[in-house]
């Protein structure tokens, strides 16, 4: 063998051990990638709960951007080269998948062929089809705390560039909610020194407010108009409330608090805001309700009892006391977990399906390891039929049980303000898998 053909090997057997190495991670990845997912179909843990992406597979090209630039863990993987959502549950909807691909493989959308979505219909600037009326953050889909906070400075930079001099209305923008959203957009209104009014139906931070006491909220650092930029990725709900009213004392906006929207009519392209305390005219209205907002019921017999509550505000006032909660979101286990934590509650947790698939998969093992340690009892495929003063009837896997209780917690989620949207002539579209 010549000198020539020495050297050449030098080179060559390195490279062939980096191919090897690489093939063989390739290789061990998908097998783990698709045992993830097998392991969620078999779960059927397969329903993302809001946005998420879709790939296309004749422009993927398998690089991985996407996965890694996910904040959450194994939610994206690559399968015999090509993205897909391995654990799609655990998808919260930030996009960061979609800036990361250069392929262009990624839409980002609403539902899925299975489960629907009602989302009020917009354009790019978050104006629906009323000319005048914008929405952002939760009612319009966007849950996450950082995209809420990004639709409402975007929402407001939009009526800022539309309002005109016209003096006729009292108000160039009336700002309905005061959670992530519409407390940035009612920043960027002052600072623009836009003539506007904010009304919020409970306190600064909205549905995040309602957060049970040490909930860990999710989100990513952000630039607030006026309040500089927010360096959280996970914070408790009372340190970023907290931030949030250090802003507003900072900046001293004008939010009315404890005024609730009742209804919104227009005419001659002016729009009459009515709340509980009084009637606005302004000539646009920036809708940035959560949309919880009306608590959804359970239809049981006896609903209407004092002992049952759509929010936990303090777990400490049920003390020792026997407490059923129901839901199976992220809001109810995590509700369970502060009642037991932090009141020595007797937690009972029903859930109509059997299995929590649309909860976080730190939340799903708390509640897990709580049901074996005996905190928590967790009654899986059971509907509420009846409350009574001291008792809950319920039927469980087809069978009636009925069980001692002093209070109930239902955490079923919201419904949407559709009746409301519809009369003033808003779009609103059921998405299934639809951008």
């Amino acid at each position: 063998m010549t000198t020539d053909e020495y050297k050449l090997l030098v080179y060559i057997i390195p490279i062939a051990l980096l191919l090897m190495w690489d093939c063989y991670r390739r290789i061990r990845r998908n097998h783990i990638n698709r045992a993830i997912l097998n392991e969620s179909i078999s779960a059927r843990l397969t329903e993302p709960a809001s946005l998420h992406p879709v790939f296309n597979h004749n422009k993927c090209i398998g690089c991985g951007d996407c996965a890694r630039a996910c904040h959450e863990k194994d939610v994206i993987g690559i399968i015999h080269g090509k993205a897909q959502l391995i654990t799609p549950t655990n998808c919260i909807g930030h996009g960061a998948c979609q800036k990361a691909c250069t392929s262009g493989a990624i839409t980002l959308v609403f539902g899925t062929a299975i489960r629907g979505v009602d989302i009020p219909a917009v354009n790019e600037t978050f104006e629906t089809n009323v000319p005048g009326v914008y929405i952002a953050g939760e009612l319009g889909g966007m849950g996450l705390i950082r995209n809420a906070i990004m639709q409402g400075t975007q929402a407001m930079q939009s009526i800022i560039k539309k309002v005109s001099q016209d003096h006729s209305c009292a108000y160039d923008v009336v700002i309905i909610g005061a959670g992530p959203a519409g407390f940035a957009a009612t920043l960027q209104a002052k600072a623009a020194g836009l003539r506007y009014l904010t009304v919020e139906q409970e306190s600064l931070g909205g549905t995040v407010a309602t957060f049970p006491r040490g909930k860990i909220a999710m989100t990513s650092p952000i630039a607030l108009p006026l309040g500089g930029k927010m360096h959280f990725r996970e914070v408790q709900k009372e340190k970023l409330i907290n931030f949030w009213e250090q802003v507003y004392k900072k900046t001293d906006i004008k939010i009315n608090y404890q005024e609730r929207l009742e209804s919104i009519n227009s005419d001659n392209s002016i729009f009459e805001v009515t709340t509980n305390r009084n009637n606005y005219q302004t000539a646009t209205v920036l809708l940035a309700l959560g949309r919880r907002g009306t608590p959804r019921k359970l239809g049981a017999r006896n609903e209407g009892l004092v002992k049952v509550v759509y929010r936990l505000d303090d777990p400490e006032q049920y003390q020792g006391q026997h407490v059923l909660v129901v839901g199976g979101g992220d809001s109810a286990i995590e509700a369970s977990l502060a009642l037991a934590d932090q009141s020595n509650a007797k937690v009972t947790l029903s859930y109509r399906s059997d299995t929590f698939s649309r909860a976080k998969p730190k939340n799903r093992d708390r509640i897990e390891n709580a049901e074996k340690s005996g905190t928590v009892r967790i009654l899986y495929s059971s509907t509420v039929e009846s409350i009574s003063a001291k008792t809950v009837a319920l039927d469980h896997k087809n069978k009636k049980l009925t069980i001692q209780n002093d209070a109930v917690l239902v955490c079923i989620g919201g419904v949407l303000p559709t009746p409301m949207l519809k009369k003033l002539g808003i779009m609103v579209e059921t998405k299934y898998g639809e951008a």
